[in-house]
């Protein structure tokens, strides 16, 4: 049997330039005012203003997606279809989040764990950790926040088990719902 021939651009007849760059845009120019919020400047300390003046921001476009911190360079990586659509006090708190995670590569800790499920990498639960926090300091409610929780990538027993690692208390008609379930089985 003869041997495949190799695909190579030349047999194809093209050519892919496949080492593309990333634009990338400053941090500031797009959210402003983050380097005067109490847990900014409790992430970054005296370096806040320094942090955000060299952190950078890629856009991309796709109707999926939401924020993440590239764990190659640090820098923030938004759906801008997310950006522009997304509920203000959402968008507000995944940037803290991410913000979060800004840091924590800044002290090259790791941003995943492949071997442990979502809810349960330190690096989410210290970024939600900060995040909450922060969205009780803005006076959302805890349904609030137990929406805010609900992550399309988990299931509702990780969902419950982020809420309760976060302090937050059901409220009183979801937990009566909870407890009649369980003596049901």
């Amino acid at each position: 049997m003869p041997a495949k021939p190799k695909i190579t651009p030349a047999r194809l007849g093209v050519k892919i330039l496949r080492s593309v760059p990333t634009r990338l845009y400053p941090f500031e120019r797009y959210f402003r005012g983050f380097d005067r919020l109490p847990p900014v400047r409790a992430l970054f300390g005296s370096r806040t203003g320094r942090v955000l003046r060299s952190l950078r921001v890629e856009f991309f476009s796709a109707r999926y997606g939401y924020m993440s911190t590239s764990d190659v360079d640090g820098h923030l990586i938004i759906s801008r279809q997310y950006l522009e659509t997304g509920e203000l006090s959402t968008v507000y708190l995944d940037v803290i989040h991410e913000l979060c995670h800004v840091r924590q590569f800044r002290a090259k800790r790791p941003l995943f764990y492949p071997k442990l499920s979502y809810v349960d990498a330190p690096s989410e639960i210290e970024a939600y950790l900060v995040t909450i926090a922060e969205g009780r300091r803005i006076g959302l409610t805890d349904a609030e926040l137990i929406e805010y929780l609900r992550i399309e990538w988990i299931s509702e027993a990780e969902h419950r088990r982020l809420v309760r690692r976060m302090g937050i208390a059901w409220p009183r008609r979801h937990r009566r719902r909870q407890r009649s379930r369980a003596i049901e089985r």
